[in-house]
């Protein structure tokens, strides 16, 4: 893909941000201009994350602007609007690669650049990693100079509030950015904000108010009564912020999207002593009415015509997992008024939009909070609710504690609806669904389901609603196969798996969606195979039957071997000394990269051929 960089006279030479600070700061809104531009141009040829990095335009320039990076830390947090961070870090020319194997990693990358300082994909990281590389600095004593910036979405964790308190008690030196694209300034009120900002910010008042604390130091109540004044001063002019209360000095908001207000104000704020917060109003999508009006939509896109109003329609096809999640969480809820369903802020990713709009009442979003997810869910079972909590594998790994202490110990009736499982593709190492078998298995009282089709999640579903404890139904992104559905009443035996075909010397167990590869690869090797459905607990009386027939078990999963289904059946066989060679196949023991599903498996020789050349290679 070729971008004429004709087009863009400033952008073109800007291949660091060196050349970025060479500039005057008058010219850094036509920067700005290019930059969205360019950004525009290059996704909508290439599909990526979107609306998040229209918004950070100007944030970008500004704190590459003022801020000596790489030396000067700068973390963006989850990472959907380092887009234009990218661009203007050398990475520009390759900006078109992004997601795509053996391109640009979607998110902030330590490993692809000096400047990607943590290597992010999940949010509320950032003031974390801040504060510790703040201390780092400081025990250093280079001046070197720390910057997070968290969106209002990624303010909803836990761990981001968890780090505020920290950094407010050992006040350390950093500057924490709020990029608030839900507030809309007035340009009047904007004016004003910012013209606070400059001044709150500004030596003069900053002076004042160091000299004073220094001055009156020793004298608690004189101390007090400036402190109250301070403070009163600062509520006459700024929003009222509990901010100030964890130990915050807060500025804002301002514009995020005037960009030599933002140069002006963080240039202030970069030499202010303690933590500092900043708070800004930027529009996610600015610049592109469509990504403006419909932000949801455009946050990832795929390859589009921008002069077009719409985003091309997806060719009809198959209902994915998360849509036949969705459709029996409806059927359920018609029939089970005490059924509960959760979502850690991802209600259009899981499916569950006509949910709740049917069933407002029985629908929480609980923001990006997976731990509070899941404990909440525990406090509805206990109160006699049927809790479905909807959550990506990646994401129910930062509530492991609370599977553990809250539900898994105490037995409770809680139904995980785990999506994403398995290779997720462009998103990458931190998205891929690889070890939530392992990490479940090990866990007493869970039942563990793995859906091969539509019609089977469907059925497991169902099954693990009824289960009275705590029960997992892992499917993955993607797709069905186009499996008839069964009746929402419709269950399935706890612990049993079914032999789909019958071969000879090999017996393969499937455990998910890769029942269409293993079939084919049963075929050509005339081996046995059965779909196990259960992880656990195991079917072991069909494990006895298949190791007495046959010379050769092979496990099939989309899951780390280490630890996960495979594992399951090896420690099975060893313990009732089953005299058979075991082989396991899955996802191996490393971080799998971004590619697509089709990639990585045949990559990893999880097709029909990489299967069959694994058994072959094992017997021969």
């Amino acid at each position: 893909m070729t971008i004429n960089l004709a087009d863009y006279p400033l952008l073109s030479t800007i291949d660091t941000p060196d050349e970025l600070r060479l500039l005057q700061q008058d010219q850094l809104p036509q920067v700005s201009e290019e930059l969205r531009s360019y950004l525009l141009n290059s996704v909508s040829k290439s599909s990526g994350h979107f609306a998040s990095g229209l918004g950070t335009i100007e944030l970008t320039v500004a704190l590459h602007y003022v801020y000596k990076t790489p030396f000067d830390h700068l973390i963006w947090d989850v990472g959907h609007q380092a887009y234009p961070h990218k661009i203007l870090t050398g990475r520009r020319d390759r900006l078109h690669t992004i997601r795509q194997k053996d391109g640009l990693h979607p998110f902030p990358w330590r490993e692809e650049s000096d400047y990607d300082v943590l290597s992010v994909g999940h949010s509320s990281t950032s003031i974390s990693a801040a504060l510790g590389l703040a201390v780092a600095a400081e025990k250093e004593g280079k001046e070197r100079k720390v910057v997070a910036v968290i969106g209002d979405g990624a303010m909803t964790a836990g761990m981001a509030f968890e780090a505020l308190n920290h950094a407010g008690d050992i006040h350390k030196d950093m500057l924490v950015i709020l990029n608030d694209n839900e507030m809309s300034i007035s340009e009047n009120v904007g004016a004003l904000n910012n013209h606070l900002a400059k001044m709150l910010s500004g030596s003069f008042y900053t002076g004042i108010r160091e000299g004073g604390k220094k001055l009156l130091n020793n004298i608690p109540p004189i101390k007090e009564l400036a402190s109250r004044a301070e403070e009163h001063l600062k509520g006459m002019v700024v929003p009222s912020t509990f901010f100030e209360e964890l130990g915050f000095n807060y500025i804002g908001p301002i514009d995020g999207h005037d960009v030599d207000g933002l140069v002006d104000t963080i240039r202030n704020m970069r030499s202010l002593k303690g933590p500092q917060i900043l708070h800004i109003a930027t529009k996610k999508g600015k610049g592109y009415h469509a990504a403006e009006q419909d932000p949801i939509k455009y946050h990832a896109v795929p390859k589009f015509d921008p002069a077009d109003t719409s985003l091309p329609k997806s060719q009809p096809t198959l209902p994915s997992y998360s849509q036949i999640f969705g459709d029996w969480l409806c059927k359920m809820a018609e029939q089970d008024k005490k059924l509960m369903a959760i979502t850690p802020a991802m209600r259009e990713g899981s499916g569950m939009v006509e949910f709740s709009q049917r069933f407002p009442d029985q629908y929480f979003d609980v923001a990006i909070a997976e731990q509070h997810a899941v404990t909440y869910a525990a406090g509805l079972a206990i109160g006699g609710y049927n809790p479905v909590v909807a959550i990506y594998s990646s994401f129910l790994q930062r509530g492991y504690d609370q599977l553990i202490h809250d539900i898994a110990i105490q037995n409770l009736p809680v139904l995980f609806a785990i999506d994403r499982a398995g290779i997720v593709g462009a998103d990458g190492p931190t998205h891929q669904g690889s070890f939530d078998l392992s990490f479940m298995r090990c866990i007493p009282n869970m039942v563990i389901m793995t859906p091969s089709n539509e019609q089977e999640c469907q059925l497991m579903l169902t099954t693990g609603h009824e289960y009275q404890g705590p029960a997992a139904v892992r499917y993955p992104r993607g797709n069905g196969t186009g499996a008839d559905l069964p009746s929402i009443e419709q269950t399935i035996e706890i612990g049993k798996g079914v032999v789909i075909k019958e071969g000879e010397q090999i017996a393969m167990l499937n455990f998910g969606t890769m029942l269409a590869e293993s079939e084919q690869a049963a075929e050509a090797l005339n081996a046995s195979l059965a779909d196990m459905r259960f992880v656990k607990p195991l079917d072991e009386a069909l494990i006895v039957e298949l190791a007495s027939k046959h010379d050769v078990i092979v496990t099939i999963e989309d899951n780390a071997i280490a630890g996960g289904a495979g594992s399951a059946v090896n420690e099975f066989i060893l313990a009732n000394g089953l005299a058979v060679k075991v082989l396991n196949i899955g996802l191996p023991d490393q971080f799998i990269k971004h590619g697509t599903q089709q990639e990585i498996h045949q990559e990893l020789g999880l097709d029909c051929e990489g299967i069959v050349n694994k058994i072959n290679n094992f017997i021969s």
